[in-house]
């Protein structure tokens, strides 16, 4: 029987929070018992900052694998980018690398991955668009305390399905620096066939350029007011046991002495010039396509004048992996000279779609295929409505570097925005069901007070929106503003839903100013999970929202 339930306020969500940030300390949360270690938990360390929340809600629903089969080290740190051509800037890498260094698992594998914090302030690791354990999902203040400066963090989660995902972090604008990766789950039972496969990183680039940060842009955009986001206090990022809520159980902001840590430093900021530009408009995203003027846009941490070149034959077939790892600008991508077929939206394998080109939201993806031609061809991601491109080249032959203002004609031709032109491939459609609950979301807020909200409200964590496990949910996104979002579900797939909800399958997706996202997911992984867009400012900004359910 399908229900009309609109979204629930918890009055006990903070006290939850407070208690899991109190007993952090004690190794509470037995379903995580080697997260949060400082230093390897060497005797004598400051106590580890463990998961979060201790609700019913997270933790406990999924076991911790006894025997990790991927394991590694990933460490966030200071470190410079070179550009290409010669440019070189100060950001935040893991492992100083641009793009860092792909996870590469076979579903069914156990990640086991330690995050060692380097940076100057606290981070997570979030794991966009796989459904996971909600304690391993990355969310300061949410699913887990931030990882702090010097502290270590082990992610364990199985990779269940196979497909194109991404790694970054949850905290502030932290993701518009230079910290994501892919993370690319085989399928051991892999349908297509071809020669070449080739991950493509689309960015939009500020950080470092004339020492503006991410920070300075979005406190540019909000005119001083304060972000209200995860890892966000009025001053800045977080300190020590913070996030975007004070720690309940000291009554406040930790100031490092009952945690027996120094606070943070704080955020590494710098006075740079004005990035804010007017005027960016598409017609294939509605209207503004974006607010903030980028100096760089990249391909796999590669400028257009010095690109990354792809080498094949004649007559090859390549799988392309396409992920925008951009923080506010969508990419119109197309390889001149050929035609793609898109076989995988999300990771989520779809019906062969073939395209001239396509536009891809921040943190969506797209598999392709594309049989090489003879030459050197372009592949261009033209950052949509706001004039700057990426490049990269495809050489199969002898000739000249295509040059960075390259414009190859397939951009103009049939281009896809949205996914539901798409159909799932029969192996992942959601079986056919009524819904059981009805759950509306409206985007609201605008540019000029940057007011970017839910329901006309900034982010409160406070405010569930409360499901049952086992629930098949209809998710009504509707966007009364006049921007479009991309927007994101943590921990889920949905079906973009028809009247017989057999849409592609999705973790983000982009809603056009005044329309709607309408979804199916099913209510299968307990857990608090973020509904946002992933304009990294617009969320920072209060655009997201929690969903709630226990196991």
């Amino acid at each position: 029987m399908r229900t009309d339930r609109t979204s629930q306020t918890s009055p006990t969500r903070r006290t939850v929070l407070g208690a899991g940030i109190a007993a952090a300390g004690s190794g509470l949360l037995a379903a995580c018992s080697h997260a949060g270690s400082r230093d390897g938990g060497h005797p004598g360390a400051p106590a580890p900052a463990g998961p979060a929340p201790n609700g019913r809600e997270v933790g406990g629903a999924h076991p911790v694998p006894a025997e990790p089969l991927r394991k590694r080290t990933l460490r966030a740190t200071p470190s410079p980018v070179e550009l290409g051509a010669g440019r070189t800037f100060r950001s935040w890498t893991y492992e100083g690398l641009l793009p860092g260094r792909e996870v590469r698992v076979t579903a069914g594998d156990t990640v086991a991955l330690t995050l060692a914090n380097h940076l100057p302030e606290a981070t997570t690791v979030h794991w966009h668009g796989i459904a996971l354990r909600n304690d391993m999902d990355g969310v300061p203040g949410v699913t887990q305390r931030p990882v702090e400066p010097g502290e270590t963090f082990d992610y364990h989660f199985t990779a269940t399905h196979p497909g194109t995902y991404w790694f970054h972090p949850h905290m502030g604008v932290q993701v518009d620096r230079g910290l994501y990766a892919p993370l690319i789950v085989d399928d051991p039972k892999e349908p297509l066939g071809y020669d070449h496969e080739w991950i493509v990183v689309l960015d939009d680039w500020i950080d470092g350029v004339d020492s503006s940060t991410p920070d300075d842009v979005l406190h540019q955009l909000r005119k001083g007011k304060p972000p209200v986001g995860h890892g966000n206090r009025p001053e800045g990022p977080v300190g020590a046991g913070g996030g975007a809520l004070a720690d309940a159980a000291s009554g406040g902001a930790d100031d490092g002495k009952g945690s027996g840590r120094a606070p943070s430093p704080s955020p590494y900021r710098r006075k740079g010039p004005k990035r804010l530009m007017a005027g960016a408009t598409s017609k294939l995203l509605g209207g503004h396509t974006g607010h903030v003027a980028y100096p760089y846009y990249l391909i796999n941490g590669r400028t257009a004048d010095d690109p990354t070149q792809f080498t094949a034959k004649p007559g090859d077939r390549i799988r392309l992996r396409i992920i925008n790892a951009g923080g506010e600008s969508a990419f119109r991508v197309a390889l001149g000279g050929h035609r793609m077929t898109i076989t995988h939206s999300d990771g989520f394998p779809v019906q062969p779609y073939k395209t001239d080109a396509l536009v891809i939201g921040m943190a969506e993806r797209y598999d392709v295929l594309i049989t090489a031609q003879s030459g050197v061809f372009p592949l261009v991601a033209l950052a949509e409505g706001k004039g700057g491109r990426a490049m990269a080249v495809l050489r199969t032959g002898a000739g000249a570097v295509p040059k960075p203002s390259a414009h190859p004609a397939e951009l103009d031709r049939e281009v896809l925005v949205s996914a539901r032109r798409l159909r799932p491939d029969e192996s992942v459609a959601m079986p056919r069901r009524r819904y059981d609950r009805l759950l509306r979301v409206k985007l609201t807020g605008g540019m000029k007070e940057y007011d970017w909200g839910i329901d006309h409200e900034p982010y409160n964590p406070d405010t569930l929106h409360k499901v049952e496990r086992g629930e098949r949910v209809r998710l009504v996104v509707i966007n009364a503003t006049h921007m479009w979002h991309p927007v994101h579900l943590h921990g889920h797939t949905f079906s973009l839903a028809g009247v017989d909800s057999n849409g592609a399958r999705k973790d983000t997706s982009i809603v056009l100013p005044h329309n709607k996202l309408v979804a199916d997911f099913d209510a299968d992984n307990p857990g608090l999970w973020m509904l946002h867009c992933h304009n990294i400012y617009h969320s920072e900004s209060g655009m997201m929202t929690t969903l709630a359910y226990e196991g």
